[in-house]
């Protein structure tokens, strides 16, 4: 009878033991669970007000276009690159531009020919050194790939080919044969320049071959004239590039660029001219912009124009664009809101720090729905809020990496 009673004692110790493991695993279990979702570590981060929006292109652009417009053109100035008033944007091509190019085509044949010839009767250190950076432009030539840059390599050698065949029929034996082809090619270069339209830039600027028939629509007009009809009525799809026009092309002034866009947030009812804002582009190309001009509309909307000096290919390749408007951004300690609690005007956050909890007083920066940025005050701040010198001494403040409560009770802290 002993022995039994024994026995069941050992198995109730055994179940209390197990019980009591379980319930300890369980706890832990809980806190390993439970303690992230409860702290927070506190770091660098940067808060920002933003809203996406889509907004249309304004451009102060000049069109230009010359008479032979139907002849074709060929691109003096690349796209994008700046150019000085009265500085030749692009070519018309002469009527008979084909055959000339053909005959001229034909003379650097005979003239390569006639100094290979020559070639080893030839020595000038001259010419040693323009056969140089020939060699080295067509080394260079075979890694290209932008279709502008290997034109402008193509002109280059072309030069330094007839710089050569002129140098060279001064000091070749025959250089009577090599003048004479290069006067016959002089006189077939000379007919296809003038037989070509040369057009000009009117203004200082940026060009473009993109073309599209909104450049007075959208470039040269008063932003009162604007509004969300009008803008809408224009049936542009957001994101869609201006193709590029064979026939004209257009100088943009690169000093301004505006973006106008419908909004209808709390912020932009608030918004005012001259604030300072920033527009991130696809790619995360972020623009520093100023509001320049306010209109309010039906519906509570406003018709904002936001001004920026950044002029990137986005904002030059197409009419209308979907950004990010950003309105305020702002860096520095990142932590919850549901970290801080308020008391008597005041904010504070409990910070936990080798299982002791101190109330710290915060000063909170910005804040958007999530997160703000806080930092503590100065002592003329504290001054000024009524504490002593004394006070000011023993109170502590938020760093870098403290681990602070959500949600936290900050009546029973200290």
């Amino acid at each position: 009878m002993k022995i039994r009673n024994n026995a069941i004692r050992n198995r109730i110790w055994v179940q209390i033991a197990v019980t009591l493991i379980f319930a300890y695993v369980a706890y832990v279990t809980y806190l390993l669970v439970k303690q992230p979702t409860d702290t927070f570590t506190v770091d660098n981060g940067t808060l920002y007000l933003e809203e996406t929006v889509q907004g249309y292109i304004i451009r102060k652009e000049s069109v230009i276009k010359g008479e032979n417009y139907k002849n074709g053109m060929e691109q003096i100035a690349a796209e994008g690159e700046k150019v000085a008033k009265n500085e030749s944007v692009f070519r018309y091509y002469s009527n008979n531009e084909k055959n000339l190019k053909e005959k001229i085509a034909e003379l650097d044949t005979k003239i390569q020919e006639a100094l290979e010839k020559d070639n080893t009767s030839i020595y000038s250190s001259d010419l040693k050194i323009l056969e140089g950076q020939i060699d080295e432009k067509i080394k260079n030539l075979s890694g290209l790939t932008d279709e502008s840059t290997i034109a402008d390599y193509k002109k280059q050698i072309s030069d330094l080919v007839t710089k050569k065949a002129k140098m060279a029929g001064e000091l070749s034996p025959s250089g009577s044969y090599i003048k004479q082809l290069i006067e016959e090619r002089g006189k077939y270069e000379s007919q296809l320049n003038s037989g070509s339209e040369y057009v000009k830039a009117p203004i200082s600027g940026i060009v473009s071959y993109r073309v599209d028939g909104l450049e007075e629509t959208l470039g040269n007009v008063e932003f009162s004239s604007l509004s969300k009809d009008y803008l809408e009525n224009l049936n542009l799809k957001s994101g869609k590039m201006v193709a590029v026009s064979n026939e004209s092309g257009k100088v943009i002034d690169n000093f301004s660029c505006y973006i106008v866009t419908i909004l209808n947030s709390e912020k932009a009812k608030e918004a005012k001219v001259g604030d300072k804002i920033k527009v991130t582009l696809s790619g995360d190309k972020e623009l520093n912009a100023e509001i320049a001009y306010i209109k309010q509309e039906e519906n509570d909307n406003r018709l904002v124009v936001i001004e920026t000096s950044e002029l990137t290919e986005e904002l030059v390749n197409y009419r209308k664009i979907t950004f990010d408007l950003i309105w305020w951004s702002y860096s520095g300690l990142k932590v919850p809101n549901q970290a801080i609690k308020e008391k008597d005007g005041l904010n504070y956050v409990v910070r936990s720090r080798v299982g002791y909890s101190n109330k710290i007083l915060v000063k909170v920066l910005r804040k958007n729905e999530k997160f703000s940025i806080v930092t503590s005050y100065s002592t003329s701040e504290l001054k000024e809020l009524g504490y002593t010198p004394e006070e000011i001494s023993s109170l502590k403040k938020i760093t870098l990496y403290d681990e602070i409560l959500l949600n936290p009770n900050i009546d029973n802290i200290d």
